[in-house]
């Protein structure tokens, strides 16, 4: 029998506290399913306050967190992080060099931030149980340019910072209200000065002139309908499918990974242009693609026998009650993923286990700073969020069997 490789995915890990005191069925049952893969991954959604330290970059958003939140994650039974987020840049630079101090220490495999943009964007590679793997982990921000990784050149130093894919926000609107959006333009005198002085401190946007107006750090386009939409940077889309491309080439098995805030409306809605860059990390070579940023479970999706999760939403998410906004209980809810590949790098099974941060009792409360660790649900909780999770994966083709708890694939 041919010997498979089962890679553990979560939901994103927003971790302050040292969690590894939580004794509870359901946190050791988190521990048993992340057990039985051979590779474990999550995103770390935080950067380390260490012997760089460093100055808040934020306002009410901003997250640091000790060192020792890497020590909970490794006990969990983690053995790859990736870095590339909105909180990665919290400290700045010194806060980069903090993190990369702290996981290189206790040997994360780990991609997204680097000292400078050519370390940011490289691919992190391991073996494990005799498998080649391999990590690129992008960011999409939205934030400002100077969070992101920059090599030296032109008088300039290098900069630390996290790995990019730029994404341009851009408003969709019919000709009429383009024409009048270009009428206000030239009546209030914006000139390219003017876009220059609101588009600091990054530098100013690129618009198609015959298409495109960028007005008071909006971008608005000439369209067929009204909508919101982003544009893929092409560079950074090429630059990072090639080193998705040359891992492969290299025998390892890809996880490509982007986080982003450009969510719709509708949380659970997955945005088009995220499909198309999942898409695109596969046909590069890519084994599966998972993404965070959307704070609820979103569905998966099968492409070429390969999966894409569009969002694990939360899998630890440390946040303080007072004035919080995350309180629907989807926010909390989320699933393990655990990927058998076989060893022609292709799909073989996948299932899915069903947590809830804090458990089902936490859940009823409103002290968010008690729901600590994800603890795996049965029962009705379990039923609830597997049969969502089908529903909605339904839509992308995706067949879920729910049996006792667990959700099958079916291929």
């Amino acid at each position: 029998m041919t010997h498979t490789f089962t890679i553990a995915v979560t939901g994103q890990s927003l971790i302050k506290q040292d969690i590894r005191g939580v004794d509870t069925p359901g946190f050791q049952g988190v521990r048993d399913v992340l057990s039985q893969a051979d590779f474990s991954f999550t995103n770390f959604e935080s950067t380390i306050l260490g012997s760089h330290g460093g100055w808040p970059l934020k306002g009410s958003f901003f997250g640091c967190s000790q060192p020792v939140v890497l020590d909970s994650l490794q006990a969990l039974g983690f053995q790859a992080l990736s870095l590339s987020n909105n909180h990665a840049f919290d400290l700045g630079p010194s806060g980069i060099l903090s993190t990369l101090e702290e996981v290189d220490r206790r040997g994360f495999l780990h991609a997204g931030i680097g000292r400078n943009h050519t370390a940011a964007t490289r691919a992190a590679k391991g073996s494990f149980t005799g498998r080649k793997v391999a990590l690129v982990a992008m960011d999409g921000g939205p934030g400002p340019d100077f969070m992101y990784a920059a090599d030296a050149a032109n008088g300039r130093s290098e900069r630390p910072g996290v790995n990019r894919l730029r994404l341009t926000k851009v408003i969709d609107v019919d000709t009429d209200t383009f024409e009048q959006l270009r009428t206000v333009r030239d009546k209030v005198g914006y000139t390219m000065m003017d876009l220059g002085n609101d588009s600091q401190p990054d530098d100013v946007p690129h618009v198609e002139v015959e298409a495109e107006i960028s007005l008071a750090r909006a971008i608005f386009r000439r369209s067929d309908r009204f909508g919101r939409n982003v544009k893929v940077d092409e560079d950074d889309m090429s630059r990072n499918l090639a080193a998705i491309t040359s891992a492969t080439e290299d025998g390892c098995l890809v996880i490509a990974y982007l986080h982003h805030h450009h969510w719709a409306s509708d949380w659970y809605q997955v945005p088009e242009w995220v499909g198309a860059v999942a898409k695109k990390c596969i046909d590069a070579g890519a084994a599966m693609f998972v993404s965070h940023g959307a704070p609820v479970l979103q569905p998966v999706e099968i492409y070429r026998g390969r999966p894409i999760f569009y969002s694990l939403g939360n899998f630890i998410f440390h946040v303080k009650s007072e004035k919080s906004q995350w309180r629907a209980r989807e926010v909390w809810e989320s699933v393990i993923g655990l990927c058998s590949f076989g060893g022609d790098g292709n799909l073989a099974s996948m299932s899915f286990h069903p947590v809830v941060i804090g458990g089902s009792e936490a859940s009823n409360s409103d002290a968010l700073e008690q729901r600590l660790a994800p603890e795996l649900v049965r029962g009705v909780g379990a039923e609830r969020i597997l049969h969502r999770f089908r529903d909605q994966s339904a839509g992308f083709g995706t067949e879920i069997k729910v049996t006792e708890g667990v959700g099958w694939l079916m291929f």
